[in-house]
């Protein structure tokens, strides 16, 4: 399987360019995601000159546009942060990137709740990392996490599961950008996207409905702001109740009474919250091969994503 390559805060991969000559190696990130992914490190204080060890940095000002101070030497490296952002994140645009993982908490990496000092007593917890901005500003559509949210079973999940749809679009558009490519794109991915969004699925089915006489670079354009739009949205435990009852409806002359109660019972236990995704998707894998279903076959939701990664197991 090649891998998939991803932006990352350098620090993570346990190299050592915190302020304090230290790092910030996440397992989980490098043994198990390393499995599926390639990563390209970028660490904005080494790279903008800041050296290691440095002095300790910080935000202050006004939340939504701060400034990048040091610590004790009051030293203003807002230009500096900002000229090296805006010169990387185009650098960036060759590596071809799916996904980036930030440093959490971090004054130029952190894609959230960064504390920045007000000048009014306790620091306030709504700051956006610089670099983090800059790039997330340039790549609105690329799966951004951080290594903190990342524990959360969820938010976990939404990610990876951005990342590989991203990947495999974007080399649907490389192999095939024509409306028939568009189209059977689409068709293996209703399933996915309807456990996130059913408005957006509309919306998308309405836009390849409409494929004849369109110009092919501006539809593709729109349905991957569409796609990466839904798949943003959390699959909670009623989509996915949704989704696995409309597969049932393929399923109708083939089970018999039995299995139709055990995949009922399934559904229910899941829905329920007594057992994982994992369980009723697996049953409904084998009936898939029993039965010969070839439009639940070929659809991406069965498998979004490897089955060592387990991310299902605990959904």
């Amino acid at each position: 399987m090649e891998k998939i390559r991803i932006g990352i805060s350098t620090c993570l991969l346990g190299e050592a360019v915190r302020y304090d000559g230290g790092h910030a190696l996440d397992p989980y990130i490098t043994r198990t995601l390393g499995r599926y992914m390639e990563f390209v490190p970028v660490c904005p204080e080494v790279e903008a000159g800041f050296g290691v060890p440095r002095e300790p940095i910080r935000l202050e000002g006004d939340p939504a546009s701060p400034h990048l101070m040091t610590r004790n030497t009051r030293k203003d490296l807002t230009e500096v942060m900002l000229t090296w952002a805006k010169r990387r994140v185009r650098e960036l645009e060759e590596e071809d990137l799916r996904g980036f993982i930030f440093k959490s908490r971090s004054p130029s990496s952190g894609m959230e709740r960064v504390k920045v000092y007000t000048g009014k007593g306790m620091p306030v917890k709504k700051g956006v990392g610089l670099f983090a901005r800059a790039f997330m500003d340039h790549f609105p559509l690329i799966p951004a996490e951080d290594e903190g949210r990342l524990h959360d079973p969820d938010l976990r999940v939404n990610f990876i599961e951005r990342v590989f749809t991203l990947d495999r679009w974007r080399k649907n558009l490389k192999d095939r950008k024509s409306p028939g490519g568009l189209v059977a794109f689409h068709t293996r991915h209703k399933l996915l996207i309807l456990s996130h969004s059913t408005q957006h699925y509309r919306q998308m089915g309405k836009l390849v409905a409409q494929i004849k006489g369109q110009n092919t670079t501006e539809l593709y354009t729109k349905y991957e702001s569409l796609l990466m739009e839904a798949l943003r949205l959390k699959a909670t435990v009623k989509k996915h109740t949704d989704v696995l009852q409309h597969m049932m409806g393929y399923f109708k002359k083939q089970l018999t009474a039995d299995e139709k109660q055990e995949l009922l019972g399934l559904i229910k236990d899941y829905h329920d919250g007594l057992i994982p995704l994992i369980v009723p998707i697996t049953l409904f894998k084998h009936y898939v091969r029993k039965y010969e279903q070839p439009y639940l076959r070929d659809q991406i939701y069965l498998s979004p994503h490897p089955l060592e990664l387990k991310l299902r197991n605990q959904a």
